[in-house]
C-alpha cells in the first residue's frame, strides 16, 4: 500500500503586505494549512538555512527591495533547499520566463512562474503539480551542496564492473498517443552512493577520453539499448531506440561499421536505432562528423539533431547534415503555449521541418497545455514528464497500462483547442496550412 504524502508546506515571499496576505489566504482556501509568509528575501534565506527541509514549496516575488527575486534564487541555488519553487511577478512575461530558466540552471525544482495578479485557479494547478511530486517521491532530502566528485579511475571501474544501467523515457505520437519509441538515458548504480545521474559523471568521462567506451556500454553492453530493443521485439513491442552519442564517437571512422555489426549480433535492424547528436558537438570537427553521420544514414541508422535551437549554427547543420529527426530543445517547449517569444521560434521551426520532411520531437512536454499546443501545431512525437519519466526497462509495461488510460482522455478532449489562447490559433493555422 502506498503511503499518502504529508500535507504540503509553503513559504510565500513578497514585500507587499496586501499581496502577501492575499497569497497566504488563497493557499489556505485550497486546503494548505501550513503557510508561512516572509516580506524579505534575506529573512526567507535565514529560515531555509535553519532548516532546509522545512518547506516543500517556495513562492517568491521577483520585484523586491533589498534583495530581488533573482538574487534570492542565486542564494537559494547554493543552499541545501531541495523543495520546489514558483516565481511570481508583475513584470514582462519574458523577464518572468528568463527568471524561471535561471532558477532551473541553479538546479532548483521549478514548478513554474505566475504573472500577477495570481488567481486561485493558477495556484490550484501548482498545488496539483506539487502533490504529484510529493506522491512520486519521499519528502525531499537535503540537497548535496557540493556534488560528489568522481575520478576517471572510478568511472572506468564502473564501466568494467557493469555498474552503468539504462533508464528509458517513453516517446509517443501526438496524434494517436501510441508508444513509438524510448530514449536510453544512462545512470550509474554506484555501490556506495546509489543511483547517480549523468550530470555527475558524463563531464569527467568526456575529459578522460572514456566516452567511447561508455557509449559502447549504453548501446551494445550486456544490458544495453540494442539487447533491450531485442527483448521488447521478442515480446511483440517494436520501438525506436534513441541514444545520445558523444563527439568522441563522431570522430571514430570505424563507428558505423562497428554499430552495424553490434545490431546484427543483437538481432535488431539498424533502423531501430536513432542516434541523437547535439549540434554544438558537430562544430568541433564537422567534416569527420558529416562523414560518419552520412555513412550511418546509408546503413539505415536514424540520426536526430538534438537540443535543436540551442547552438550557433542550427540552420547550417540542418541544411548540411543528413538528419532524419529534429528534436526541439526543452527550453523552447515547456510554456510555449503562453509565451509569444517561444511561439515565434517554435512555429516556424515546425514549419521548416515539415517542408524538409523531417519528423519532429518535442522534448520537455511537462503538462497538458504543452501537449495540446504541440499536438495542434503539428509536432509528431512527444517526450517529457507529462508522458512519462525515465524508468527502468521493467517498468515500461506498468507505465504503458496507465498511459493507455490517460491517452484516451487526451485524444477525446473536444475542448483541446480552447486550451490554447485565441491569439495563438492564427499562428497554428498558418503552420498547419
Amino acid at each position: 500500500m502506498n503511503s499518502q504524502p504529508a500535507p504540503p508546506r509553503v513559504l510565500a515571499i513578497d514585500d507587499e503586505p496586501f499581496q502577501l496576505e492575499l497569497l497566504a489566504r488563497q493557499w489556505r482556501s485550497l486546503g494548505v494549512a501550513d503557510v508561512q509568509t516572509c516580506s524579505k528575501g534575506r529573512g526567507a534565506l535565514e529560515l531555509i538555512g535553519a532548516d532546509p527541509t522545512r518547506f516543500d514549496l517556495i513562492c517568491c516575488d521577483l520585484q523586491m527591495p533589498d534583495m530581488d527575486g533573482i538574487e534570492f534564487v542565486r542564494h537559494l541555488g547554493s543552499s541545501a533547499y531541495a523543495g520546489k519553487l514558483v516565481l511570481i511577478s508583475g513584470e514582462d512575461l519574458r523577464i518572468l520566463n528568463t527568471a524561471e530558466r535561471l532558477a532551473g540552471s541553479h538546479k532548483l525544482g521549478v514548478l513554474g512562474s505566475l504573472p500577477k495578479p495570481v488567481t486561485r485557479e493558477q495556484l490550484q494547478a501548482v498545488l496539483a503539480a506539487l502533490v504529484d511530486a510529493l506522491a512520486s517521491t519521499a519528502r525531499p532530502a537535503v540537497k548535496t551542496v557540493a556534488a560528489s566528485s568522481y575520478g576517471s579511475a572510478e568511472i572506468e571501474r564502473a564501466i568494467v564492473e557493469g555498474e552503468l544501467v539504462n533508464f528509458y523515457q517513453p516517446q509517443v505520437e501526438f496524434m494517436t498517443g501510441q508508444l513509438v519509441g524510448v530514449e536510453a538515458l544512462v545512470r550509474w548504480q554506484h555501490p556506495r552512493d546509489g543511483l547517480v545521474y549523468p550530470d555527475q559523471f558524463i563531464g569527467i568521462a568526456e575529459e578522460s577520453g572514456l566516452m567511447n567506451r561508455l557509449t559502447q556500454v549504453v548501446i551494445a553492453g550486456p544490458r544495453g539499448a540494442l539487447r533491450q530493443a531485442r527483448a521488447w521485439q521478442d515480446a511483440g513491442l517494436t520501438l525506436q531506440m534513441s541514444v545520445n552519442v558523444s563527439m568522441e564517437t563522431l570522430t571514430d571512422c570505424d563507428f558505423p561499421d562497428h554499430l552495424e555489426r553490434e545490431a546484427a549480433a543483437a538481432g535488431v535492424a539498424p533502423s531501430t536505432l536513432m542516434l541523437e547528436v547535439t549540434e554544438s558537438r558537430m562544430m568541433k570537427d564537422s567534416l569527420v562528423a558529416l562523414d560518419i553521420l552520412t555513412r550511418l544514414r546509408l546503413k539505415r541508422v536514424g540520426v536526430s539533431i538534438d537540443d535543436f535551437g540551442t547552438g550557433h549554427s542550427t540552420f547550417t547543420q540542418l541544411h548540411e547534415a543528413p538528419f532524419s529527426e529534429l528534436k526541439i530543445d526543452r527550453s523552447f517547449v515547456h510554456g510555449a503555449w503562453r509565451d509569444p517569444a517561444l511561439r515565434a521560434i517554435v512555429l516556424p521551426t515546425l514549419d521548416i521541418a515539415r517542408r524538409l520532411r523531417i519528423p519532429t520531437v518535442a522534448e520537455g512536454v511537462e503538462d497538458a497545455d504543452d501537449w495540446h499546443f504541440f499536438r495542434l501545431a503539428g509536432c509528431e512525437i512527444a517526450q517529457g514528464y507529462f508522458v512519462g519519466r525515465p524508468m527502468p526497462a521493467a517498468a515500461i509495461g506498468v507505465w504503458a497500462s496507465t498511459w493507455n488510460e490517460r491517452r484516451g482522455e487526451l485524444l477525446d478532449d473536444c475542448v483541446a483547442l480552447m486550451r490554447v489562447p485565441q491569439a495563438n490559433q492564427d499562428g497554428l493555422a498558418r503552420v498547419q496550412a
